[in-house]
């Protein structure tokens, strides 16, 4: 990785993290968010998690570190690690203060990291912050923002009951000691959340919406579509919670039937969506 001390006077102190698995049809436009930035990185980092697309990916992500303003780095996993891996070894070698997390499928905001770099380095006390997101179907013009962002802290107990954070909304303090749980491949971003509310650590939502997601949260194709995979992997979370101690039992339940009921509500939806004819 650079010394990116001579070029951070310009840019936010922020590295940015895109994993990348068979996405050469969407990682150009959450690269280009990051580029557009008002505001830009003092790096983005992208990771190939060894991609079975005939090279598909790889050759995409190669050509984005040769047309870029900022500098890009690329790994190549030589096996696949899911997410939580393959953020993991961005973070391992990240070199600045804060790191942002972006899906290959989605986009930000061009005042997003202007806008969160801001307020993190206004409140340094935070470790993780997130902000709201938008479901949208093409990538829309950056809509004004609200001068006046409000932050809504969250701590454990809440966060049991409503994931407030989108990982394309996370930026969180490179140096806390927490990690992704590299055996998950389900809800390992909420489990990253959980733990860190579990120790203390500082997390807000900021109000304003300053990601973009291009599919449904449930009910398609895709990872967030495995609904019943992913409820396993809350459920999962809940557990190892419970096993470190960091919740009660009569905590662990609650959390666990809400979660459930959510889950049945889910599939509710999802059956009249098809019913209906739609995606």
């Amino acid at each position: 990785m650079h010394d990116a001390s001579t070029t951070r006077h310009t840019m936010a102190d922020v590295s940015v993290i895109i994993p990348c698995y068979c996405c050469a049809d969407s990682v150009v436009r959450a690269v280009d968010s990051v580029l557009g930035q008002s505001l830009p990185p003092a790096e983005i980092i992208l990771i190939d998690d060894a991609s079975p697309d005939d090279g598909a990916t790889l050759e995409c992500l190669r050509g984005l570190i040769d047309s870029t303003h900022i500098p890009v780095y690329l790994i190549e996993l030589p096996e696949n690690l899911g997410p939580a891996g393959a953020r993991n070894a961005a973070w391992a070698v990240a070199t600045s203060t804060y790191v942002a997390l972006l899906d290959a499928d989605d986009a930000w905001h061009k005042e997003k990291l202007a806008l969160q770099y801001g307020w993190m380095t206004a409140h340094p006390e935070v470790a993780l912050c997130g902000h709201a997101c938008m479901e949208v179907g093409v990538m829309p013009e950056d809509a004004a923002l609200n001068s006046d962002v409000q932050a809504m802290p969250w701590n454990l107990r809440s966060m049991l009951f409503k994931n407030p954070l989108a990982t394309r909304s996370a930026m969180l303090r490179r140096d806390i000691p927490i990690r992704f749980s590299a055996d998950k491949r389900y809800a390992e971003d909420y489990l990253l959340w959980l733990q860190i509310a579990a120790a203390d650590l500082h997390v807000v939502v900021l109000d304003a919406i300053l990601a973009y997601s291009f599919k449904p949260a449930f009910g398609i194709s895709g990872l967030s579509s495995r609904m019943c995979r992913m409820e396993c992997g809350v459920q999962d979370d809940f557990r190892r919670l419970r096993e470190s101690g960091d919740i009660g039992i009569g905590l662990w339940l609650a959390a666990a039937g809400f979660s459930l009921l959510k889950y049945l509500r889910r599939l509710t939806i999802t059956g009249l969506r098809r019913v209906a004819g739609k995606p």
